[in-house]
């Protein structure tokens, strides 16, 4: 098994998990990554951005992933991660297209693609389907996330990584 496809293994196994130390030692410190929630995110703030998720999390995810294709340097992956979100307790099922790019076998970029219409219908109910098409409300969903991970203290995190 070539390094890069360890470090997939490891990245989905260790976010189902809760596992926070071997998500960090998935990414290069000079990682990029975007999704359609948190926007650009780099260095630190991925790993951060895992933490929160995790923590706010009234349970851990059920992950499932398929590696589409893969090299040293590239992979494609498609996962669907379920989750329960927000004070309301939505249940979340989110279908995602991963594309990563590694180097010495870490993660130095990840892009995350979904249907951010669908995730903010099943996120914020009526509100969601009516608004979460708009670019307003995606980008207020952007500002919102970003300042949540800003603001997010990681002295406070109780899950044992």
């Amino acid at each position: 098994m070539i390094s890069s496809e360890k470090t997939i293994h490891q990245l989905y196994t260790s976010i189902a998990q809760g596992n926070l130390s071997a998500i960090d030692r998935c990414y290069s410190a000079a990682v990029k990554f975007h999704d359609p929630v948190f926007g650009k995110l780099t260095a630190n703030k991925v790993p951060k951005m895992w933490k929160m998720l995790i923590q706010k999390s009234y349970e851990k995810p059920d992950i499932e992933y398929k590696i589409i294709k893969i090299n040293e340097h590239t992979a494609e992956v498609k996962w669907k991660a379920v989750y329960i979100f927000g004070k309301k307790k939505r249940k979340i099922i989110n279908n995602i297209h991963s594309v990563f790019h590694f180097k010495d076998g870490l993660i130095i970029k990840q892009n995350d693609d979904f249907n951010i219409w669908k995730w903010t219908r099943q996120a914020f109910g009526l509100s969601g389907f009516l608004f979460g098409w708009t670019g307003y409300m995606q980008r207020k969903i952007q500002m919102k996330a970003q300042s949540s991970l800003s603001t997010f203290n990681e002295t406070s995190f109780k899950i044992n990584s």
